[in-house]
């Protein structure tokens, strides 16, 4: 019986992660210097979609595109503007942590 429950346990937390496919944040992306794009980790296909956690943004064709809101690790506003194709576009805000 013990040998038949591990596994099914492990299905069964597991299984639901990768169905939906979860939260992404920065650190489930690499960039690969080699055309500048970002990549979900173990793909070969530049990501589309948004990031959440300490960088919250989207990304289009593996490069950084729209309102893009970066925080410091306490959780307090660091920086937040706009990207267009990769490249930074219009104003940027940034906040200085009260030391």
């Amino acid at each position: 019986m013990k040998r038949i429950l591990a596994p099914i346990l492990l299905v069964v937390l597991l299984f639901p992660s990768l169905a939906l496919g979860g939260e992404v944040t920065m650190d489930d992306l690499v960039w690969r210097e080699s055309d500048g794009l970002y990549y979900k980790k173990f793909t070969d296909v530049p990501f589309d979609g948004e990031v959440t956690g300490q960088w919250q943004g989207s990304f289009r064709d593996g490069k950084e595109d729209g309102p893009w809101v970066i925080y410091y690790s306490n959780g307090l506003l660091e920086k937040k503007g706009t990207y267009k194709n990769g490249k930074r576009d219009g104003p940027w805000v940034i906040y200085y942590p009260n030391v």
